[in-house]
């Protein structure tokens, strides 16, 4: 049986639960400035107006014909800005002129890899598409990755900005005023032409194995739908079908599953046995093995990162 905690209010997962929602502070009181005194400021301190001469301190300090110090600065800036420039230039130039002739048998970008890539691609992957099955299946590490940074930024961006529901309820009257309005062309557009951004990012994402497109492209298809829908109706009409807790549960779904299918992957890579998940014929649309299911899931990440961002700056929630 589990015990329960007494001084549960008090643990470190309560603190950092209350820290994410934004409800305490734990910072508070201990990095700000006090502020000084009436006391300190009269007597001898510096903040006296009576023991400085502003008008000459401005007139030194803004008179660059006569002040030498800021004359020498500025010219110096200048030379070193100069300076700077034409070594990036140089560098740049010379870096270029030691690149390989594009086409060139023998450049370095023409090796094994790359000829297994096109050679072996479609039959060890089952995807037509090559840059797809080379950035999901031969580097799927990489990617993996990129949609961790995704999921990773934000999180962080949810911390450092999000509000609770009674911080937002206040800034209700300051926050109105950029709330859309309702404008009777705006809205019907929109909800013509929304259906279609979103039926044109689910058509890029299930076919990313099949032709050009994919999850990244896809996601940011759709999350662009999402903010314009939100643009045009408000959040209180976009919390009906795509809320905080669907938000939750869309994002943290597709990373789980994604790295479920990643571990399988690198697990049966590693110790070189043959997946059970069949690759299917190509150029079919229930093809290329996982590569298909791994697209929607990055495509659901990358959507619901470009409609977070948008959220929490624009209000401090969804």
């Amino acid at each position: 049986m589990s015990r329960i905690r007494d001084d549960y209010e008090h643990s470190l997962w309560c603190r950092l639960v209350r820290w994410v929602n934004g409800e305490t502070d734990p910072m508070k009181g201990k990095m700000e400035m006090e502020p000084l005194r009436e006391s300190d400021l009269i007597g001898d301190s510096v903040y006296n107006p009576d023991r400085l001469d502003r008008k000459k301190v401005e007139q030194y300090l803004e008179d660059t014909e006569k002040n030498t110090e800021i004359r020498a600065f500025r010219v110096l800036y200048s030379m070193a800005s100069v300076a700077l420039c034409l070594l990036l230039i140089a560098v740049l130039l010379l870096a270029v002129s030691w690149l390989p002739v594009l086409g060139d048998p023998n450049g370095p970008n023409n090796n094994e890899v790359s000829a297994r890539y096109v050679e072996k691609g479609m039959e060890e992957s089952g995807a037509v598409n090559m840059v797809t099955n080379m950035i999901l299946s031969y580097r799927g590490f990489d990617t993996f990755g990129e949609t961790c940074v995704l999921f990773i930024a934000a999180t962080c961006v949810i911390v450092l900005l999000r509000k609770n529901e009674e911080e937002i309820e206040n800034a209700r009257e300051t926050d109105w005023k950029y709330e859309p309005k309702p404008d009777a062309i705006l809205q019907k557009t929109t909800l013509v032409l929304v259906p279609i951004i979103f039926l044109y990012g689910f058509y890029i994402i299930l076919n990313g194995h099949l032709s050009p497109g994919g999850g990244f492209s896809g996601g940011a298809t759709i999350g662009a739908g999402l903010i314009l829908y939100v643009t045009t109706f408000g959040f209180h009409k976009t919390q009906r079908f795509f809320g905080e807790k669907t938000y939750e549960i869309v994002k943290v779904g597709a990373l789980s599953l994604y790295s479920v299918t990643m571990i399988y992957y690198f697990y049966t890579g590693a110790n070189q046995i043959r997946s059970m998940i069949p690759l299917g014929t190509p150029g079919n649309i229930l093809s290329s093995g996982m590569i298909l299911p791994i697209n929607i899931f990055v495509g659901l990440e990358v959507a619901c990162t470009m409609y977070a961002f948008f959220a929490l700056f624009r209000r401090g929630g969804m």
